[in-house]
């Protein structure tokens, strides 16, 4: 694979919050992939090949009287990101249920623990969607389930519903370096089963009983009828990436595809659903 580099945009935010999640919200948008939350606001990286001097005019938060931003941009090279990572990356644990570490990390003793490598990859459970979306999955049954994790990033939700117990999986997701990444942390974490794709909605030729989809709102708002295309009928679709002022846009476009809205969650701003089929 040939060498990439990415731009990281070190963000300092005041106040903080809510303004780093209305930032990092927006930088989904234009291109921005991962993000490292700091003391002083965010770092975030886009890769080059997809990086404009002007990237940053449509992200109107810059704009609100109400925040001040002020950042530096940088030039990192792929093989710099496993040493940030390792300076920078704790071990979490979900609902005393899961563990998301780094393989340098020490493993504790919970029922599912998951090992991960996230490189240039977004999904470790740091972010409030991950994390939501990982405590789903623990609540549900996924046993002999079909899944899709649409916009994969890491494969962690793919890999934890394969512990659940999930007969057949794909990871989807646009990025290259993610697919690379996914295939790595599903071998790591030996789950040959699921099969990582690289590509996007479109991509989705199969069938399955649950999909998982943090991604963001405008993608999600999109994708929602090719998603119920490929959702048995009986089967759950998990949504993540957006905030709760965003959720009855989110509702109104399931309910035009015929999903029913089952529950939700929200960790700060952030907001994960739940809809039948």
């Amino acid at each position: 694979m040939e060498q990439e580099s990415f731009k990281e945009y070190d963000f300092q935010t005041s106040p903080i919050e809510p303004a780093r999640d209305l930032l990092i919200a927006e930088l989904g948008t234009v291109g921005f992939e991962s993000f490292m939350e700091t003391e002083t606001g965010v770092l975030a990286y886009i890769n080059s090949k997809d990086w404009f001097e002007a990237i940053l005019e449509g992200v109107s938060i810059l704009e609100n009287p109400l925040f001040t931003f002020d950042y530096s941009i940088k030039t990192i090279e792929q093989q710099n990101w496993n040493a940030d990572w390792e300076k920078n990356f704790d071990p979490i644990t979900v609902e005393g249920q899961c563990q998301v570490r780094a393989p340098f990390h020490q493993k504790i003793d919970v029922p599912y623990d998951i090992e991960i490598l996230p490189k240039m990859s977004f999904g470790t459970g740091h972010h409030q969607t991950t994390y939501m979306m990982l405590s789903y999955i623990l609540e549900n049954e996924f046993d002999q389930k079909s899944v899709l994790d649409m916009g994969s990033g890491t494969a962690v939700l793919a890999i934890l519903a394969a512990y659940k117990g999930a007969s057949k999986i794909q990871a989807i997701d646009i990025d290259s370096w993610c697919y690379e990444n996914a295939t790595e942390n599903v071998e790591r974490n030996n789950c040959s089963h699921i099969e990582v794709i690289q590509g996007d909605a479109s991509s989705i030729k199969e069938q399955f009983d649950v999909i998982l989809a943090n991604i963001n709102r405008n993608i999600l708002l999109a994708d929602i009828p090719t998603y119920v295309q490929h959702l048995n009928k009986g089967g759950s679709i998990y949504f993540s990436g957006f905030y709760l002022e965003d959720l009855d846009l989110i509702k109104e476009k399931c309910v035009e595809n015929k999903l029913t809205f089952e529950s939700y969650k929200q960790k700060d701003q952030w907001v994960s659903a739940k809809f039948v089929y």
